[in-house]
């Protein structure tokens, strides 16, 4: 025989569940007040020049693009001028923004562009990934930035501020996750306008405000709601994940030393030469076969008794 008195009326409804936070909204009207003045968000702005600021803006500060930008789109303004260019041009006019294969791609992009798309940046997402040099992000920003379409933009400053409004962590997993992709693909919102500026706006956040190494709290539209300021603002618990990222005495510098050297001579430089930008090592060695692999480097014939000769190639 139980024991438990029957129940004397209906079960008590389950507790609601809380209403998610209104990122969006704080975010965008923080942008609406604070967004730089960059010209690649002018009014007169083409795909074209959204394309060329995402690439350049990979893995360097936005004070060294923007002179950049706009000098290469006074001489290239469309992907036909820069399809016809000679590629020793575009990697000199590349200059020192780093990682000159990005030069050669963007060019390889931009041939590409004039054969298939008669010279045009497409706004389709799969068209956009089969362009050289278009990754899932690149192709989300120009979708979002360029043509104003809904797309799940999520660079290394979207991330940041998602780990801690959200996930209340101090800094996202190094790797991107799959998990982490379909989280922001829940926030965007559904409007394709309101979505363009709510990437921008996250976007523009990470990089002035909720900033990896000195976050302004203080300034943030979202601080009262901060998953990780109510936790105390935790350490960084991917820390022992990271790798930091080398320059003095690497193959990266040696390649940089000896790209400088051959955007700055009129002529093919001999091997002896190259003894200006970094002396004869089997680390330079090294680091020139690289060049000479990934085509930024191309050597020059040279006669049965003279030392080989190096140029940029085109």
């Amino acid at each position: 025989m139980s024991l438990v008195p029957p129940a004397s009326g209906p079960a008590p409804a389950p507790a609601p569940a809380p209403a998610p936070v209104d990122l969006v909204g704080p975010v965008v009207d923080w942008f609406d007040e604070h967004a730089r003045d960059l010209p690649w968000r002018a009014p007169d702005r083409t795909p074209w020049g959204v394309l060329v600021s995402e690439v350049m803006l990979q893995q360097t500060p936005v004070v060294r693009v923007e002179p950049a930008w706009r000098a290469w789109l006074g001489r290239w303004p469309t992907p036909a001028d820069l399809a016809a260019a000679p590629t020793a041009d575009v990697l000199r006019a590349w200059d020192r923004l780093g990682y000159p294969r990005r030069a050669l791609r963007l060019q390889e992009c931009a041939r590409v562009l004039v054969e298939r798309h008669g010279g045009r940046v497409p706004d389709d997402e799969d068209a956009l990934l089969a362009l050289p040099g278009v990754g899932a992000y690149t192709a989300a920003a120009v979708r979002a930035f360029a043509f104003g379409r809904r797309a799940v933009v999520l660079d290394t400053n979207v991330r940041r501020v998602l780990a801690r409004a959200v996930d209340g962590e101090a800094l996202p997993a190094p790797t991107q996750t799959r998990a982490e992709v379909e989280r922001a693909r829940a926030l965007v919102p559904a409007q394709d306008a309101t979505a363009a500026r709510w990437a921008a706006a996250s976007m523009e956040l990470g990089a002035l405000v909720c900033t990896a190494r000195s976050p302004r709290c203080g300034q943030c539209p979202l601080v009262s709601s901060c998953a990780w300021v109510a936790a105390g603002r935790p350490g960084d618990v991917h820390a022992h994940r990271r790798r930091t990222q080398a320059w003095h005495g690497t193959d990266r510098q040696v390649r940089g030393r000896v790209m400088a050297l051959l955007r700055g001579s009129p002529v093919p430089v001999p091997r002896h030469v190259l003894d200006e930008a970094w002396p004869a090592t089997p680390q330079r060695a090294r680091a020139l076969a690289g060049l000479l692999a990934d085509g930024l480097v191309v050597e020059v014939a040279a006669g049965a008794d003279e030392a080989p000769a190096y140029a940029l190639p085109g």
